[in-house]
């Protein structure tokens, strides 16, 4: 019986599918980077408070313009499209909602929003204000 002999061959490593598996981590860390980003906000003068703590990065920052615009995420929203939108979200009760209202907005726009999120069914709402200085 003849006896076949491999010839030794040196290990190598192959780079381009290393190149690859590179390139889908930088993509998904990039990714995960920009959801991280809070939103940019809208310029408004938030109301004044005394007594204000900070809250962790809510999952939706609503403003309230002074002329009762609603804005969302840099679009402009009716109170109908933000309960769809809330409702279409997952499970409204766990959705944390932070309500930025300019201070010159009347408070009917505020409960506007506040209503929009309840007929949703969502309950994490918390209010933007500024810490008032001490002079």
């Amino acid at each position: 019986m003849k006896m076949r002999y491999f010839e030794y061959r040196k290990g190598r490593i192959e780079i381009i599918p290393m190149i690859d598996v590179m390139l889908f981590l930088l993509v998904f860390f990039i990714m995960v980077t920009l959801q991280m980003i809070p939103d940019a906000g809208v310029k408004m003068q938030l109301p004044v408070s005394s007594q204000t703590a900070e809250l962790p990065h809510p999952k939706f920052t609503v403003n309230v313009q002074a002329d009762g615009s609603i804005i969302l995420k840099g679009q402009t929203m009716t109170p109908a499209q933000l309960t769809a939108l809330f409702e279409n979200d997952g499970d409204p009760a766990k959705t944390e909602l932070t309500i930025a209202t300019d201070k010159a907005a009347p408070f009917q726009h505020f409960m506007t929003v506040i209503d929009a999120a309840q007929k949703a069914g969502v309950t994490d709402i918390g209010i933007a204000a500024r810490q008032e200085s001490a002079q």
